[in-house]
Order: structure tokens, then sequence, then C-alpha cells
């Protein structure tokens, strides 16, 4: 094998080692021919190294070669690790900032051709794959199957595969994980305890492994999709969590090309472009993940609204992208720093009374009101507060002179666990109703909080 592929230099080197043996004694005879084997292997390693890098990428080769290892799937290391050039990443992002998608889209794809992939989320993410294919370039598809996906989100999976002819590489998560953690907490633990864990389990380690395999990932993360969590994605970086094929820190990098884009252009571009969507988005479905824990949102929600809505803003992500979220955001969304105190505050009327934790604690105390109260548990950081702001603001004044008073409580940072305990604060925003005649308040239940909606509810218990 070795002296098939060696060049003309090589086997002069060989041809010396072997008149030299001649003269030599059978030991070093020996050791000096293992020496010009490794030799010769190590440089047809290179060249089978080459010719696997030229190879088409997946997506060029037949749709269904089950015969075909994915190589988002492969994690051995490859028989010789090819060099890629060390580049300022920072200073590359600066560099594309103001650049299309389309033209990040290709840099990503000329820079690191076979050894990236998009990753498809079966949302409106199919922007990243309709891109990838207006820069002619070849290109590669992933997606985290975890099993708990709708059964329009698969259909979709296909429809996708059939109109590009790509074939999506498939990532599962490890089934014993999963018997372990579905036998010892049930199918729904999450409602419980957060989804963090069958996250975890689920789709991030599923995406290590898939990302060992790569050394650079293409994803639809956009600066308006989370509040607080995404609002600094630079449109290239050092992937800060994942680690790529070369392994260690710096060995994978991300690429982010509609960092910069709004949600309402990204639909733009994909009724211009004709790209088929999930049926999901007719049904009111924004951000889709899996089936439990995505659901549609009303008019005026924030599209991260529908996922995991039963916790606060600051658990709306899986785990994928941590990475992005600053410390600063940390602090501001857990309400445990001073640095909440920065947002200005919000539901500011003369028709709305600010309760502090004194007043709210005397209205928990009186068991005959004099009047009725609804209220607000909110933190002036929380987008979904925000979103609801004009809403309630609308409210007080509908209700001025009524005889039902309106106020605020700003239940984050350290009355958190106080509004936790005695006020029922699962999220923000939190609305409860004070009855004239009950010493218990009442939960707002429904996500709908137009006027109309809250009217509604302060009229039927009033």
């Amino acid at each position: 094998m070795a002296f098939s592929v060696a060049s003309s230099s090589s086997s002069a080197a060989a041809i010396s080692a072997t008149n030299f043996s001649r003269s030599t004694p059978p030991s070093e005879l020996k050791v000096s021919q293992i020496g010009s084997f490794r030799l010769l292997d190590r440089l047809s390693a290179v060249n089978i190294s080459q010719r696997r890098c030229a190879a088409k990428p997946v997506n060029a080769e037949s749709k269904r070669n089950d015969s075909i290892v994915p190589l988002a799937a492969t994690v051995a290391e490859p028989e010789v690790a090819e060099k890629v050039e060390v580049e300022d990443y920072e200073l590359l992002a600066k560099d594309l900032e103001t650049s299309s998608p389309l033209e990040i889209m290709d840099k990503a794809l000329e820079k690191f051709g076979n050894d990236i992939a998009i990753a498809f989320s079966g949302a409106e993410d199919v922007a990243l794959i309709e891109y990838a294919k207006l820069t002619g370039r070849p290109f590669r598809v992933f997606s985290l199957d975890t099993g708990r996906l709708n059964a329009e989100t698969y259909r979709f999976f296909d429809t996708v595969e059939k109109r590009y002819g790509i074939h999506i590489e498939y990532m599962f998560p490890d089934a014993v994980e999963v018997q372990g953690l579905v036998r010892s907490k049930g199918l729904f633990s999450f409602y419980e305890d957060g989804h963090q864990e069958c996250c975890r389990v689920r789709k991030v380690r599923p995406l290590r492994r898939a990302l060992k395999g790569l050394r650079a990932w293409i994803t639809g993360q956009r600066k308006d999709q989370s509040p607080g969590t995404r609002s600094e994605v630079p449109v290239v970086q050092v992937d800060p969590v994942f680690e790529g094929m070369d392994g260690g820190v710096g060995s994978l990098i991300k690429w982010n090309p509609v960092a910069n884009v709004d949600g309402r252009d990204i639909w733009n571009f994909l009724r211009t472009m004709e790209v088929p969507v999930n049926s999901l988005h007719s049904q009111g479905y924004v951000s889709i993940g899996c089936e439990p824990c995505t659901r549609p949102v009303l008019p005026g929600q924030h599209e991260r609204e529908g996922r995991w809505w039963w916790e606060d803003a600051k658990a709306k992500e899986c785990g994928l992208h941590k990475g992005n979220l600053k410390q600063d955001d940390a602090d501001q969304l857990n309400g445990n720093g001073n640095k909440a105190t920065t947002f200005s505050d919000i539901f500011n009327s003369q028709n709305l009374v600010d309760l502090n934790r004194t007043g709210i604690e005397n209205l928990l105390k009186l068991e005959n009101r004099k009047e009725p109260w609804i209220v607000v548990l909110y933190a002036p950081w929380c987008k979904f507060c925000q979103g609801m702001e004009q809403s309630y603001l609308e409210l007080a004044d509908k209700l001025a002179g009524s005889g039902v008073k309106v106020g605020k409580f700003r239940a984050d940072g350290d009355q958190k666990e106080f509004a936790r305990k005695k006020l029922q604060l699962g999220s923000f925003p939190t609305i409860l109703l004070f009855p004239k005649h009950s010493s218990r308040p009442i939960k707002y239940p429904s996500e709908k909080r137009d006027v109309d909606s809250l009217l509604t509810f302060v009229n039927a218990l009033r």
C-alpha cells in the first residue's frame, strides 16, 4: 500500500534504505524497514485525507445511501488533521456586521467547505438553506430529532429534503439516557422541575456529538428572538461552548448569518422566494421546538412566549446557544444584582398605584376589602411585561372611577422569593385580582393580555 502512493523521491528514499540494509545486521535491518514503512504510510494517509476532502459533500450524494455514515455524526478523529488558517474572528465579525445574510453564508461555505453544516430546526431557519442554495456552493444540513417533535415538523423535514435535493443528517439522543430519564421522572417531568434536564439529554448532548465532526456550524440565531439572551449575537464567533473535530477551546466556529435580521424580514424573504415552511406557522406557531414545550402565540406576544411558557423569561433557552447569554444579562434576568435597576420602570400612570412590599402585604391581609384590586407582578426588564404595558395602562384608564383599583408590584430581585411563596408568581408577568370579599387573590389564567380580555376577567369577578 505504501509504495503505491509514494512519489518518485519517496521511492528513491525507499531504494536507498533497501541498499543500506544489505550491509546492515538483521536486527538493524528490521528497524530500518519498519521506519521506512511508517514514513510511507504517513504519506499515504496525507493523500487519502486530501482525496477525502475533495469528495462531494453529503448533499451532493445519492439521496438515500445508507452505507454512508453522516459526517456530522462521526466522532472519530480524521487520519491527519488539516490545518485551518488562524483568523481573528472578532475582527471578521466587525467586517461582516453590515453584510447581507447571503454574503455571510457565502463566506462561511467558502471558508470551511465540507467541514461546516447548517443546523436546521424545522422552523423559519429554512431561510438558511435557501441562502446556502443561492450561493451555488455545496452545503450540508443536520438536525436534532429529539423524538418529541410535532408530526408537522417531520413532514416538513421530508418536504425540505425533496425541495433542495439534500439528505438531512439527523442526530438522535442516546436511548439509554432517555430511558433512564423517563423511567425515573416520567414523560412530562419538565413541567414540574424545568426543561433543562430533558433538553440536555435530547438536544444538547446529541448536538455535542454532531459538532465533534465539524470545524464550523451555521445557526439561525437572531438578536430579536429572545428577551435578554441573544441581544449581542455576532455574525461569526469562536464557539464559546462546544468543540469541533480538532478538540479544545477555539476548535469550532459558529456562524449566525441572520443575527442582524428582523423576524419580519425573514418572513418577507421566505414569501418572496416561495420557500416551503412548516405548516405549524399557519396555526400561530412562531418559534417551534418539541411538541410538549411549544404552543402558538397570540397577537402582541413575543415569539418566545410560545416556548416553555410555564417558566420565567430567563429560562427560555434550551442550552444550544447558552454561550451567547452575557453575564450582565444573566444578572438582570435572575434579579440577583443591582444591574436590573438600570432598566426604566414601566406601567407608569396616574390611574395606577405603585405598591411596595408593605402595601402588597397589607392587601393580602384584608379579608373584607372596600373595593377590588387588580395587580400585575412584573419586572421592568421582562420583554413580556413590556409587551403588555400599553394594554394594562389602557385598562387602568378604563377602570378609573369604577371602584376597581389598578396596581403594580415589582416582583423581581429581593422580592422574587416572597412573590413566589405568597403571590403565586410563576413567570413574568403574573396578574392577580383581589376581590372584595375574598382573602385569597385570584390568578389571571390566560395568556391573552389585551384590554378586553382583562376587562372580562375583572368584570366577572369584581
